[in-house]
């Protein structure tokens, strides 16, 4: 399932992050890389523990959990704390898929990486390039979102993002474990959760809500990891 999670943020809080970001130190993007997606990958990166990357990271990452629609279609178990690049003059990052697993700076906790995000900070008409392009069950995806969109994906799809030719993409990236490991079976409890939530809104007093409801979190039961 690729989702679009939309507006996430502002437009003020927008602006006053880019500006941020502009101003903030960059650093070799490989230095995050696997050993064969560094072979692919031309673009600038913050540091893990620049106080800026964690300013904003908190602040995204506090939205997340309290917005319904990413708690729904990602069940998240844990967040890989998010990441923060830049592609411009050229910057790009070739196919590649994901690591399997992160492990988190400084701590030995890993993440399962079940879902890849990105949350686009450059508005689209500011950059030429720069797409996502993810390759899925349903084809290939080309995504190139508003600033505060994000985009969520299964890590286990192929991507790249296409060179920037004009202008600089910024954008923060990170990956989800998730409660449910197996992409099939969050996109149907994703599917039938937005079906219950609208029959509440249109026939609250329907008695099979009650079933469709206990039918949504048995299949949970079944499938969760904890």
């Amino acid at each position: 399932m690729l989702l679009r999670i939309a507006q996430l943020f502002q437009p003020d809080e927008l602006t006053r992050i880019r500006t941020a970001l502009e101003a903030a130190q960059w650093l070799d993007g490989r230095m995050t890389a696997g050993h064969q997606s560094a072979r692919a990958k031309a673009n600038l990166q913050l540091a893990e523990d620049d106080p800026l990357a964690r300013e904003i990271a908190e602040a995204m990452l506090d939205r997340l959990w309290k917005h319904p629609q990413f708690m729904s279609a990602a069940l998240p178990h844990k967040v890989f704390p998010p990441l923060f690049n830049c592609y411009a003059g050229g910057g790009s990052f070739g196919y590649h898929i994901d690591n399997a697993v992160r492990q988190v700076r400084g701590s030995a906790e890993r993440v399962r990486t079940d879902l890849s995000a990105t949350l686009f900070f450059s508005e689209p008409e500011d950059y030429d390039g720069g797409e996502l392009i993810i390759q899925d069950t349903y084809g290939v995806q080309q995504v190139k979102f508003g600033a505060g969109d994000l985009v969520l994906y299964p890590s286990t799809s192929l991507h790249k993002v296409q060179p920037v030719t004009r202008g600089a993409r910024l954008a923060s990236f990170f990956w989800i474990q998730s409660l449910v490991r197996e992409d099939a079976q969050r996109t149907l409890l994703y599917e039938m959760d937005q079906a219950i939530q609208q029959l509440t809104r249109d026939v609250p007093d329907h008695p099979s809500l009650v079933q469709l409801t206990g039918t949504y979190h048995n299949l949970l039961r079944r499938w969760v990891e904890v």
